[in-house]
């Protein structure tokens, strides 16, 4: 097979994929006669046979995937004019102190927000599939540590926690008082799909049942900006 050949192969298979490959399943494709390297190579010149074009390859966390470029991102919607997810300002600095912080427990979060945090949130954030139970703290109560995944990372278009967008300051240190929740400046979070996937599929521009704001970076692909709508939790006791 000419390396013209294994690339057509591995571009038929990206795009029919629902979900982005990694090496060891493209690899599947050859009967795992083409090393990783060699692999990575074509993939390489694939993404730059579609330079220039509507639609770009990208590597992300869970592998490789085909997606439309950022900037079709306008025209795409007047397809399917559905409103941007909304999340509530709970949730968004929940999940922005998973991100920033992981892994970290139900306590911790809470400590820094100067707020409770509601179970249904962290439900929320678990059934998205963006956080999860990774171990538990080796103190009284041995309480659950959490931290994002790579349905996370995936969704936000990223390869890598490295490529989280930085944070003037950085995040926080626990606050009693609840100061540091109002004081902080907010991670810039898309929460948004950085681009359609080239399948069509959208797992996470369905909206929100219980949402109130929708966040957006301006350091990512482009999604509205946040709109922020005070949650009704109650300080924390």
């Amino acid at each position: 097979m000419t390396p013209t050949d294994a690339k057509r192969v591995l571009e038929a298979a990206l795009l029919c994929a629902p979900q982005p490959l990694p090496l060891r399943e493209l690899a599947l494709l050859f009967d795992e006669q083409v090393g990783a390297d060699t692999l990575r190579t074509l993939l390489d010149e694939l993404a730059a046979d579609w330079r220039g074009r509507g639609v770009e390859l990208v590597t992300l966390a869970s592998g490789w995937r085909f997606q439309t470029r950022p900037e079709m991102r306008p025209f795409l919607d007047r397809l399917n004019p559905e409103k941007p997810p909304r999340y509530s300002r709970a949730v968004l600095e929940t999940l922005a102190i998973v991100a920033y912080r992981q892994p970290v427990t139900r306590g911790d979060i809470e400590d820094i927000r100067g707020v409770a945090v509601g179970s249904q949130i962290v439900k929320q954030l678990e059934d998205r599939g963006w956080i999860e139970v990774i171990g538990y703290r080796e103190t009284p109560g041995r309480p659950a540590l959490v931290a994002t995944t790579r349905q996370f990372l995936d969704d936000l278009g990223l390869a890598s926690l490295a490529d989280l967008p930085p944070i003037e300051g950085g995040v926080p240190a626990a606050d009693p008082t609840g100061a540091a929740a109002d004081a902080a400046a907010q991670p810039e979070l898309d929460l948004a799909p950085a681009a359609h996937e080239a399948t069509g599929q959208d797992d996470v521009a369905a909206d929100d049942q219980d949402g109130a704001s929708s966040l957006a970076s301006p350091g990512l692909p482009g999604t509205p900006f946040l709109a922020e709508n005070p949650s009704a939790e109650e300080p924390r006791p």
